[in-house]
């Protein structure tokens, strides 16, 4: 406290005079401080903190406050150590890859497996969260090459496979410390130095047991199979990450002759969009059931045989109305059954020779919905293509031409184009064709193509040798145990994900590369002994050699003795794909089965996974196929899949095109809550997309967090009021607030139960996008309605003792809201707590023998249970009437805005028309509240429909069409006819029969038209139809005169708040209106004086009255009315008697010093003397003593002033309430 000591001396008087600074009032702002040890009264450390909050509150920081309050307690640990004990819940974090930074992306989907976890933790669950970081693969090697300038597998065995590891090993990390700092910065708890890594050691050696485990029951072979294959990465990718990635793209469109050996005239035409791969072809196929013909084209003379559906492939003119012919000329029909057999020319020389080939084929997948219904074989190349040819005898399984290096580059088996890239070497190809006469046309087709996700490179198809997952014999297990899951929402499972799973392919689990897990195969030379070695123990057993790490650069060396004479086995070239290890991660991440096998078998599957849209066919398939294969079960029990965040003009996120803010950006500028409830409160959750706008944050701050900040430092503030009136410190009733008879009390409390019900239904449901619209609403329904409605009585207008139920009451929702909010907003709830704690009994009578996660006493919100649902505490019918008041005062909003009526001014009278007499029976018990809010001088209720409103009725058409067909119309048109009383007969008695048909229930639709005055009166209905209000407009003086005296009350109040005033400061109010005159301003002040002085706490007086030494805080010229006034808000102080009724001190002290000194002791000391039995104060000089009387010689006020000078002027001035 700053204090300020003088010595003052009026003819001999004396005082110690203090002048208190704004820091000794009972204003300064909450501050979060760290808990009270266990070893101390905790009622010591919290009476030192403010029970009050700031008026303004910037959210980033105080987050940032609450972070260090965390790291203090080391809250996250703290709370597992609280819930060990308790039933574990458990959950899975697929690993995301730290070469990149987190993004929109990753924030979402780790505030929905916050939120989840931390729901689960407060609801009596252990939940272990340990983040995991996806090491190995493409995406790290990627990163390496670029930064070597790799481009081919030669280069990094020239480097040396541990150089090159080594260099990967260095970046894995990269951004870890970036997304640990995110991670925390969003109130994610989540442990980060007890990770998982998919490179440590132990961790590849569970996913060498996994593999072990699925090779032993005979799921695992090694083929040749067309696969997607990148060029840029030179590896082959599994089906599922070829769907990651289509675009549309522009393809050379081409047709191409093959003509007949045994008829060199005629010609076969083959469709492609793939020139490159033409130098490959090794047979043609036809459909053997569809219809070909043998055609001349007449432009040419050249004899052609294509399929008869597709001759518009090659005469597009045929697609055309009015198409006359003249192309053409068919000259033969027959079967594709004909064709089989028969030998064609070759298109290039560079497989001339190679055996069986050469031929037509067929097969039933050949379509005639686009080419020319005549298919180019490329068994190479072509997932169809080489099923053909190896059924057909045209390739051998293993033994297939193929002209392309692990680039995509030409060899010298294609001279034409070698050295050339696939997509370069096509035009170059098209053109030798025709040069040969035997390109027939070239276009461009753009079709939807599959792109490599992690270069953006397009993707080929091409056979490649691998070991393979046999899914397909798995795959009916696989989706029976998807049908064993719940997702939210479901039709992603239902559809999307299921789609997937019934046409899974076998999995490639193989990848070229040299940065991952290597497969923990050795072989013979001839591939016909096989080792799978299942763990590092039997690897040092089999090898005779110590192992320390299991990455290539280790192990590559080892060989194994044959047991069948066969020398030694060598190691497969091949690590995983890295999909398999995500995939492995609940098993890998435990160390299982080495470690922890109990454990994990006990928790297994998870109860929650949360991840992205783009993952139904990336980890969840991977999951769901590992856990089929292994143990016959899903890996997971529930998943929540969160669409994608875009930029806001639509498209993907781009730092290129910079149509995005940076998440860490929004972080500083909003907080992390605004961004998670911004997030969570979208239809994101329900896997749609988002169109990401920062304003939707600042949307969050503005519509619910202000206003929840707002209704708790109101209650602070009263709470302050009320301790400052009866001088005993606030402490919540809870028992009161729960017995309160008060509409408002039962009401709010019934609709928190409610809310608490429905949030734990839905949870347990997983469904996030409807819980957190209904918490959204629940917040307004407090600040709006309950706080507002109530403010008065808060605010002590029926008393201390009805205030300190009311603000009871309130604590008891603000408590429950900020524990059942705490999973979602965990910062602002921590927030909130740490400033309601200080009022909690436990704290207050201080909480020594409660345990450390007892409600108040709890260091933090996040150790708290949530809160359980009361169904003594639902009231039905209040809930119901609080509802209608609620649309009475909405109508009421609407009907004065399209009148341009100003709350502020009163209306001469509200009408509220139902035709329910219960209805309105419960509105007339919220009277007081409907007159503050519409601000009406006479309120109305009537049952008589007919007197104000016309009934009128609609067919459903929707409803009855179906039903009634072409009786419609004739039922519409005796609806039509029935008259108000005829509708409301509908209305009471649920049912009509018209034309022979009854109608019942919405068959119907009421309408209430008002049929009044329009002149005089406005009226709105409510959505439902039960209720009409009807505002009569017109205004006279006295109800021009009370929306002046509102006026002057709101301009006072703002100078208040202007002021920096807080609730607990009294004041002075004092006017003068233009040139000193009296004005409507001031007969306003004089006709209300009562409910100014009720509202403000003080008696507006004229400003003549304003005594010299009095010390104004804040003034203001103000024009309203048709007129101005000067406002002035002064603090307290008393006024004197005339000098003729003074002068008789004068003889003892001079008038002046005398008026002097009393004026400048405190007020409220002043206050307490006149108060007192005595009613005076008095001043002792050196030779005597002087007594002034209260209200004779000095006043608190202008209105005790007043009162004793019986001036006639100011006689309005004492008016009573």
């Amino acid at each position: 406290m700053t204090v300020r000591k003088t010595r003052r001396s009026f003819g001999g008087c004396t005082r110690k005079w203090v002048q208190p600074s704004r820091a000794s009032q009972p204003s300064t702002s909450f501050r979060i401080r760290p808990p009270a040890p266990r070893d101390v009264d905790p009622m010591a450390h919290d009476s030192a903190a403010s029970r009050s909050l700031p008026e303004r509150i910037s959210f980033p920081d105080e987050e940032l406050k609450i972070l260090a309050l965390w790291e203090q307690l080391d809250a996250f640990h703290k709370s597992l150590e609280l819930s060990k004990q308790r039933e574990p819940f458990t959950f899975y974090d697929g690993p995301p890859f730290a070469t990149g930074l987190p993004h929109h992306g990753h924030i979402l989907a780790g505030t929905i497996k916050d939120t989840v976890t931390r729901y689960a933790h407060q609801t009596g669950h252990y939940v272990e969260r340990r983040f995991g970081w996806d090491c190995h693969g493409l995406p790290v090697e990627n990163e390496i090459n670029k930064k070597l300038g790799v481009t081919t597998k030669e280069q990094v065995l020239e480097m040396g496979i541990d150089k090159y590891n080594a260099e990967c090993r260095g970046i894995v990390q990269r951004y870890t410390s970036e997304w640990e700092r995110v991670v925390k910065r969003i109130g994610r708890w989540i442990d980060c130095k007890n990770d998982y890594k998919t490179m440590e050691p132990w961790y590849m050696e569970s996913v060498w047991n996994v593999f072990r485990t699925i090779f032993d029951k005979d799921l695992v072979y090694r083929g040749y199979k067309i696969l997607p294959y990148s060029t840029a990465c030179t590896t082959s990718l599994s089906n599922f990450e070829a769907n990651l990635d289509y675009r549309d793209t522009p393809d050379p469109s081409v047709v191409v002759n093959f003509p007949l050996v045994d008829d060199p005239d005629v010609a076969l035409l083959a469709w492609t969009t793939t020139p490159w791969t033409l130098p490959s072809n090794l047979a043609l196929c036809v459909n053997e059931s569809f219809d070909y013909v043998k055609i001349k084209d007449l432009k040419t003379d050249k004899v052609y045989i294509l399929g008869e559906a597709r001759l518009c492939q090659v005469y597009p003119k045929m697609t055309k109305k009015g198409y006359k012919g003249g192309e053409f000329e068919i000259l033969e029909k027959f079967k594709g059954s004909t064709l089989v057999g028969k030998k064609y020319v070759p298109l290039f020389d560079c497989f001339k020779d190679w055996p069986n080939a050469f031929r037509v084929l067929s097969d039933s997948y050949v379509s005639d919905s686009g080419g020319t219904g005549i298919v180019h074989q490329a068994p190479t190349f072509g997932e169809d293509d080489y099923r053909v040819c190896v059924r057909e005898g045209v390739a051998d399984k293993f033994t297939l031409p193929d002209p392309l290096d692990d680039n995509g580059v030409f060899t010298d088996a294609v001279p034409l184009v070698k050295g050339l890239h696939v997509k370069k070497a096509d035009d170059v190809i098209c053109q030798e064709l025709k040069n040969r006469g035997r390109l027939v046309s070239k276009g461009t087709e753009v079709h939807s193509y599959p792109f490599c996700y992690r270069s953006g490179t397009p993707l080929i198809y091409r056979a490649i040798p691998g070991w393979f997952v046999n899914v397909e014999r798995i795959r009916d297990r696989i989706v029976a145990n998807n049908k064993l899951t719940y997702w939210v929402p479901s039709f992603v499972q239902e559809k999307r994900f299921h789609n997937w799973l019934v046409d899974g392919k076998d999995w490639n689990v193989s990848r070229g590369r040299f940065w991952g897990t290597p497969l923990p195969l050795w072989v013979s030379d001839d591939y016909e002994e096989v080792v799978c070695v299942g763990s590092i123990a039997e690897l040092e057993e089999l090898t005779g050699e110590k192992v320390m790490d299991l990455h290539r650069e280790f192990i590559d060396h080892l060989t194994i003795p044959s047991k069948q004479g066969k020398g030694v086995l060598r190691r497969v070239p091949e690590v995983f794909d890295c999909w398999f290890e995500s995939g492995s991660m609940p098993y890998a991440q435990q160390h299982y089965p080495f470690e922890n096998k109990e454990k994990f078998e006990a928790n297994f599957p998870a109860d929650f996974v949360a991840e992205g849209l783009d993952q139904t066919r990336g980890w969840f398939y991977t999951l769901m196929v590992l856990s089929t294969a292994l143990f016959d079960k899903p890996a997971f029990k529930n998943l929540i899949v969160n669409g994608l965040v875009l930029a806001e003009d639509g498209r993907k996120m781009s730092k290129s095109l910079k149509n995005f803010t940076d998440p860490e950006e929004i972080l500083q500028k909003y907080g992390a809550d605004a961004l998670r409830l911004y997030l969570i409160n979208s239809p994101v959750v329900r896997a749609e997309p988002l169109k990401f706008q920062a304003p939707g944050v600042l949307g969050v701050i503005r519509e619910i967090f202000l206003p929840w900040f707002n209704s708790a430092r109101f209650f602070a503030q009263q709470a302050t009021r009320l301790q400052l009136e009866t001088g005993v410190a606030f402490v919540p009733n809870r028992d009161a607030a729960l017995a309160s008879t008060n509409v408002m009390d039962s009401w709010i409390i019934a609709a928190l139960h409610n809310l608490i019900k429905f949030v734990h239904e839905e949870m347990k449901a997983y469904r996030l996008y409807t819980v957190v619209p209904r918490l959204v609403s629940f917040i307004g329904q407090l600040t709006n309605w309950y706080v507002r409605l109530n403010r008065p009585r808060l605010k002590g207008s029926a008393g201390s003792e009805e205030a300190a139920v009311a603000l009871s009451a309130l604590y008891e929702v603000e408590y429950n809201l900020a524990k059942l909010m705490a999973p979602f907003t965990p910062f602002f709830t921590e927030y909130m707590y740490q400033f309601l704690r200080q009022f909690h009994p436990n704290v207050v009578n201080g909480g020594k023998d409660l345990a450390e996660d007892a409600d108040g006493v709890s260091p933090s919100v996040h150790f708290l249970m949530l809160p359980d649902f009361d169904a003594s505490r639902v009231d039905e019918e209040v809930e119901v009437l609080m509802k209608n008041l609620q649309s009475v005062v909405e109508m009421g909003r609407v009907v004065r805005e399209r009148r341009t009526i100003s709350l502020k001014n009163p209306v001469k009278k509200v009408i509220v028309v139902s035709n329910d007499q219960k209805t309105l029976d419960g509105l007339r018990r919220l009277e007081t509240y409907l007159h503050d809010e519409l601000n009406m001088r006479d309120l109305e209720f009537s049952t008589d429909e007919k007197e104000w409103c016309v009934l009128k009725a609609e067919a459903n058409s929707r409803a009855l069409g179906r039903r009634l067909g072409k009786a419609l119309s004739g039922v519409k048109k005796q609806i039509a006819q029935m008259t108000h009383d005829d509708v409301a007969a509908y209305v009471s008695s649920g049912s009509v029969t018209l034309e022979g048909h009854e109608l019942t229930g919405d068959d119907l639709l009421v309408k209430r038209e008002f049929k009044g005055d329009s002149k005089i009166f406005e009226a709105d209905v409510s959505p439902e139809g039960n209720l009409m209000v009807i505002i009569d407009t017109r205004e006279d003086e006295e109800l021009k005169m009370q929306g002046c005296a509102r006026e002057v009350i709101t301009r006072v109040q703002k100078l208040r708040k202007k002021a920096g005033l807080v609730v607990q400061d009294k004041i002075h109010v004092y006017f003068e209106e233009k040139d000193g005159k009296q004005g409507p301003i001031s007969a306003a002040i004089q006709a209300f004086l009562p409910m100014i002085a009720s509202t403000l706490g003080t008696a507006p007086a004229p400003l003549s009255l304003q005594p010299a030494h009095s010390v104004p805080i804040v003034s203001e010229d103000a024009q309203f009315a048709d007129s101005s006034v000067k406002l002035v808000v002064a603090r307290p102080a008393v006024l004197f008697a005339s000098a003729d009724v003074l002068a008789k001190h004068e003889a003892t002290v001079p008038v002046d010093q005398l008026t002097a000194y009393v004026a400048s002791m405190k007020y409220e000391d002043v206050k307490t003397a006149l108060k007192s039995a005595d009613a005076s104060v008095s001043v002792r000089t050196a030779a005597a003593q002087v007594t002034l009387k209260a209200n004779v010689e000095v006043f608190l006020d202008a209105k005790s002033f007043a009162k004793s000078s019986g001036k006639s002027e100011l006689a309005w001035l004492t008016k009573e309430a």
